[in-house]
């Protein structure tokens, strides 16, 4: 399974969208959608601090990443899953586990394999430290029992040089534009496809080019 449209804006709206290193509340080097170097390349301790020059640019990057980190932890949820789930509960699944690391061993679980998923929903608040994580946590859990997806947006944080997260948004997303970026469908300007539209300065070249061509044949 593959986590769904729903899906992937509630995990990003749970985790946030950072454009740039920061320390995050365990004080582990974070990046972009909850990115660290556990999960591979790149590192965030190797990446400019601070805000990026180009926010549009750097948001093809940090979607990029979690893309591929994204694809990981769905894997991990499809092998410790040992019983057919319902879309939401795999959705509540990887949140849960993009968050902790913790699908093979949760308790939780461990009662979903057994058969037994009102247990395994009340299991899921085993898992409540720091108590900041709480609020997601219980949204985890309904989303589990209920199939009720939170309703939130998708916020890009400003961050610091000193890898401090300003809960001052730079951006807010919409879900169809999160989504676009999620698919690797949105380029930076530098990037653009040849039939993205965009004009392209070797237009009138190519163009006089071709006549000069045109009138030596004739």
């Amino acid at each position: 399974m593959k986590t769904s449209d729903e899906g992937v804006i509630a995990l990003i709206g749970h985790e946030g969208v950072v454009p740039g290193p920061y320390l995050d509340s365990v004080k582990v080097l974070t990046y972009g959608v909850g990115h660290t170097a556990a999960a591979g390349s790149p590192d965030p301790a190797r990446l400019t601090p601070g805000m990026p020059d180009n926010l549009d640019a750097e948001l093809v990057r940090v979607f990029g990443v979690f893309r591929r980190d994204l694809e990981k932890y769905e894997a991990a949820v499809a092998s410790a899953i040992k019983v057919p789930v319902a879309q939401h509960e795999f959705d509540a699944a990887v949140s849960f586990h993009f968050n902790t690391g913790a699908i093979h061993r949760a308790s939780w679980v461990r009662s979903l394999n057994a058969g037994d998923r009102a247990k395994a929903a009340a299991q899921i608040m085993n898992w409540t430290k720091p108590r900041e994580i709480i609020p997601r946590r219980q949204s985890e859990q309904e989303l589990f029992a209920t199939g009720k997806y939170p309703a939130q947006g998708v916020t890009v944080w400003t961050v610091t040089p000193d890898k401090r997260v300003k809960w001052v948004p730079a951006r807010q997303l919409d879900p169809a534009e999160a989504l676009a970026l999620m698919r690797g469908s949105v380029r930076p300007d530098s990037e653009a496809a040849p039939d993205s539209g965009a004009p392209s300065a070797w237009a009138p070249i190519i163009t006089a080019i071709l006549s000069l061509f045109g009138k030596g044949q004739k």
